[in-house]
């Protein structure tokens, strides 16, 4: 088998059956966090691994039975080598699997800035319609349909409806604005910008389509826990209820609602009295989503490949 064929075969089962097999398990509810880092070490490790084996499409194969050693030598990172980028096998070593892993991270960048200006054109509407509250650290709307949520980056705003002030009691509004600060302190409009673009670039892949669904929820499970921290669990489940049922609104783009993704889902969670997971087993799967990446590597450079 060449180090082609075990990283396509590899990159399938990644792309395929890896994100069915992650988005059945029971655990990743129980770990929001550590899912989404796993889901992430899915995406990069997808990518590396369709980045590897088209260089190893284009490329001699006389280095291919090398191992890491024929690798680096190939590419120039021994002090006995040349760059390959003057023949016409160099430019497009190079070139062809730089573009896939490139283009991602471009559109990425594409996705942060279509973000933010959403964001920065919203924030001009709020300036001009809605009222700083220095007590609740957000700004209110004079709107009777009850909403609440962020607009995170670099200035964050917390919304929140006149509607959702008079529906919900101190408690739940306090429990409500600290689960829009979690999205905030968290930066978890970055890790929902990665999978939106990874979703963009491979919209056919099933991980695609994984990956953005189950990182939209697992955020809000996050920012749920956050919540519960430093608030009574019947606080925050009441007002997601009681937001629920009193129609919220939907946030604009680049925004984080308290009624987010998986309101039901998320009120079984919270309503569940299961334990934690266990220390042992979040550090496993720390290991797993970093050594994630690393497996292609490994896999297209092993010896007799």
């Amino acid at each position: 088998m060449t180090a082609a064929l075990a990283l396509a075969c590899y990159a399938a089962v990644v792309g395929s059956a890896a994100p069915k097999v992650l988005a059945r398990s029971a655990w990743p509810h129980r770990a929001p966090a550590l899912a989404v880092a796993i889901w992430h070490g899915l995406t990069l490790s997808f990518t590396i691994a369709l980045a590897l084996t088209t260089y190893h499409l284009v490329t001699p194969t006389w280095h291919l039975h090398s191992g890491m050693s024929g690798l680096l030598r190939f590419c120039g990172l021994t002090l006995d080598a040349r760059i390959p980028g003057t023949g016409p096998v160099g430019v497009p070593a190079i070139a062809v699997p730089a573009s896939v892993a490139l283009v991602p991270l471009v559109c990425f960048g594409h996705e942060l800035l279509r973000a933010r200006r959403v964001r920065a054109r919203h924030r001009g509407v709020l300036d001009m319609v809605g009222r700083r509250s220095a007590r609740l650290r957000a700004t209110v709307l004079d709107h009777d349909t009850p909403a609440a949520y962020c607009l995170p980056g670099r200035r964050p705003r917390i919304v929140v409806s006149a509607g959702a002030l008079r529906l919900l009691s101190p408690a739940q509004l306090e429990s409500v604005l600290e689960h829009e600060r979690a999205h905030i302190a968290g930066r978890h409009h970055l890790a929902l910008a990665a999978t939106e673009a990874f979703a963009r670039v491979f919209r056919w892949l099933p991980l695609a389509r994984e990956a953005r669904a189950q990182t939209a929820l697992l955020l809000e499970m996050a920012a749920d826990d956050r919540a519960l921290r430093r608030h009574p669990r019947q606080a925050l489940v009441s007002a997601l209820y009681t937001m629920a049922a009193g129609h919220a609104s939907h946030a604009p783009g680049g925004a984080f609602t308290v009624g987010g993704p998986g309101a039901v889902v998320r009120l079984r969670r919270m309503l569940d009295a299961r334990r934690r997971p266990h220390p042992a087993l979040c550090g496993a799967v720390a290991a797993v989503a970093v050594g994630l990446p690393l497996l292609p590597p490994l896999l297209g450079c092993a010896p007799g490949m």
